[in-house]
């Protein structure tokens, strides 16, 4: 254990925590992390965001690899391997948390094994695997303990016949039949994934359409896609019981119209959200206020204590590493005296990455609405793209919601080929404050995917040329 007092003590190693870290000890100030795995890295890199995007790799490849004499390239005998895309998988999440621990020695960032949880005002007590105890004293605390995945009252994982994304991350076989609990990212990645695997999916949503954080046209596109894919989405759908058992899994529920349903599965999937891992890390012993779940902050992350900051899962903001990356960095930057600028929540790009993939910024049509804006929309669809004909990658299309009175951009929506990268681009728009006119004006290479974003640009004003 390393000893002598601490200017930050961390708890947890995700995204947020590691990343606040570095940013501390680039600023001068000593700093301890704290984690519970034998590992860095957390939720995002062992068992969520990067092991589930090499999943999805493998399905776009497999896809490919399947659609290739349509490109003049004939695979024959096309299949998958789930072990080798697994070892594929732990390659990556090995390589990247290797990463972390170089980057931990290089800016001279220490950290140690073991459950961190407050005693008091900068005391964290740490408890090891082997029982041991040892008290740390620090300037500031940072809590940065993420979230786990969570169950329904009446539906809970077991990791057999009801698994969550930790498990299916994991699965030796392709389920035959997969049911999909809840439609938001994780649901309609996972759905995505093992659909092109090879399981009939079957995606149940409570909420009256997939991706319910998107714009309403996204949504449309995307379970429009999905249906072409095979995959069934039932969305105003309540599940009020499950039954599992030799034959599988058994769900009964009940539609939009009251009618009752019923579906049925060899595994189901929950993917209903997450909670925040707020228990035994010692908010009792502190002035923070918890309410419904979260750890409530001001807009530097101080947990109503000059000492005591929190920031990711365990606060009221976007549950998204990057999101936890720059509250983490603002939080340490905070701590040293710095005056960082505060996070503009309206402006943090959300990615879905499944197929076709997602990516969104800012407002959508209803919520400019609902604000009072005088909202314009440009349009423009992949199927009028000529990157995307070569790729042949047609679906989805681009939309841009701006203000009629100023022309400013208020929000982009992306669903198509590689719209999770295409979106940065968007994300720069937003934060410059730009018009539309000006993104119209901005020449844009041909041929590329982000033409589209260029004639959505000047479909704001009608002067789409391609459509």
């Amino acid at each position: 254990m390393p000893e002598g007092s601490w200017d930050v003590v961390v708890i947890g190693a995700g995204p947020g925590g590691y990343v606040a870290a570095i940013r501390a000890a680039q600023l001068g100030l000593k700093t301890l992390v704290v984690e519970k795995d034998p590992f860095l890295g957390g939720t995002c890199l062992h068992r969520g965001c990067i092991p589930t995007k090499a999943l999805l790799h493998t399905a776009d490849l497999l896809q490919k690899a399947r659609e290739g004499e349509s490109f003049g390239v004939r695979c024959q005998n096309v299949e998958l391997d789930l072990g080798a895309a697994h070892a594929h998988k732990r390659k990556v999440v090995s390589k990247n948390a290797k990463g972390i621990e170089g980057l931990f020695k290089k800016n001279r960032v220490q950290w140690v094994q073991g459950t961190g949880k407050i005693l008091g005002p900068g005391r964290v007590e740490v408890q090891k695997g082997d029982g041991s105890r040892e008290t740390l004293e620090s300037r500031f605390v940072l809590l940065a303990t993420g979230s786990r995945c969570g169950d329904l009252p009446h539906v809970k994982a077991d990791g057999e016949r009801i698994i969550n994304s930790d498990h299916a991350l994991e699965l030796a076989e392709v389920p035959a039949r997969l049911l999909v609990l809840g439609a938001g990212a994780v649901g309609m990645e996972f759905a995505s994934i093992f659909s092109r695997f090879g399981s009939k999916v079957t995606v149940i949503e409570l909420l009256d359409r997939v991706l319910p954080l998107e714009d309403p046209d996204v949504s449309k596109e995307v379970e429009r896609a999905f249906r072409k894919q095979g995959i069934a989405c039932h969305t105003a759908t309540r599940v009020e019981a499950v039954e599992t058992g030799e034959f599988g899994v058994r769900l009964w529920a009940k539609n939009a119209a009251g009618e009752e349903v019923q579906f049925e599965g060899d595994k189901l999937l929950l993917a209903v959200g997450r909670q925040a891992v707020i228990d035994g890390v010692g908010l009792e012993n502190t002035q923070a206020k918890v309410e419904k779940g979260r750890v409530q902050v001001d807009a530097y992350y101080r947990a109503d204590a000059p000492w005591l900051y929190a920031i990711g899962d365990l606060i009221p903001t976007p549950w998204l590493a990057h999101v936890a990356s720059m509250e983490g960095v603002l939080a340490v930057e905070h701590m040293a005296g710095k005056n960082p600028p505060t996070i503009n929540y309206n402006q943090v790009p959300s990615c879905t990455y499944c197929y076709p993939e997602v990516g969104s910024i800012g407002l959508t049509e209803p919520q400019a609405r609902e604000k009072g804006y005088e909202v314009r929309v440009g349009r423009f669809p992949f199927s009028a793209s000529g990157k995307a004909a070569i790729l042949g990658e047609s679906l989805g299309f681009v939309k841009i919601v701006a203000d009629a009175r100023y022309d400013e951009i208020l929000g982009v929506h992306i669903v198509g080929p590689h719209a999770t990268e295409l979106i940065a681009e968007a994300e720069a728009a937003l934060r410059g404050e730009l018009t539309a006119e000006e993104l119209a004006w901005t020449i844009h290479a041909h041929p590329t995917l982000h033409e589209a974003i260029h004639e959505a640009a000047e479909g704001v004003h009608g002067m789409t040329i391609h459509i």
